[in-house]
């Protein structure tokens, strides 16, 4: 009965250790994600005050989904993208709809890499490679698609901006969706994958449930 109790204690203690060291990891991608986000981004204007533009904070969102799961990457990048945009006055009435669509690139990203592919059970490094770029690319798919559509009915319907105006930021959204998308694609594996077997070998590759 003993043996069975320190089991039990042991096996609570460890998986209390991992959320931690999970919870202090999504709190650094997310500080990533804020920080690449409002100092590396290039502004493009829009006529009546709005504006889009070209960054890769979305890199570092889908990166935590690989690295700690679908739900802690994209609480990382919800958080982290949220406040940067409650902090500029140019962003911050759409701070909803990133959160939303940052929880799901996160979510879909984590869906592909580790429920379908498990990636994290393997160590065949063509095996990592492949569904590690099916992954981010299924996540910022997503978001651009979404994110251009959801940014109109936004836009039109919840802040009541006139039509034209929508219309004009959502086509140049999806513009600069789409590059950032394959920016962010290509940045992501790299360092997924050179960083992976480091933070493996260093324990610091933590399961993901």
């Amino acid at each position: 009965m003993n043996y069975k109790f320190y089991n039990l204690k042991g096996a609570i203690i460890l998986k209390n250790e991992i959320r931690f060291k999970k919870l202090i990891q999504t709190a650094l991608l997310a500080a990533l994600c804020f920080v690449s986000f409002t100092y590396l981004q290039i502004k493009i204007p829009v006529p009546g005050g709005d504006a889009t533009s070209l960054h890769i904070g979305n890199a570092f969102c889908v990166l935590a989904a690989l690295l700690l799961g679908g739900w802690y990457g994209g609480i990382a990048g919800a958080i982290g993208m949220t406040i940067a945009d409650l902090l500029d006055p140019v962003y911050i009435l759409v701070a909803p709809k990133t959160f939303i669509l940052k929880l799901c690139i996160g979510l879909i990203t984590g869906l592909i890499a580790h429920r379908i592919a498990k990636i994290g059970d393997s160590n065949d490094k063509k095996y990592i490679f492949k569904w590690s770029l099916l992954a981010s690319v299924g996540g910022l798919a997503f978001n651009v698609v979404a994110d251009p559509v959801v940014g109109f009915f936004y836009k039109q319907y919840i802040l009541g901006q006139p039509q034209d105006a929508a219309t004009i930021l959502a086509k140049l959204s999806a513009v600069t969706t789409f590059v950032n998308a394959v920016v962010s694609v290509i940045l992501v594996v790299i360092i997924y994958n050179a960083i992976r077997p480091i933070l493996k070998k260093s324990g610091l590759l933590l399961p993901v449930a």
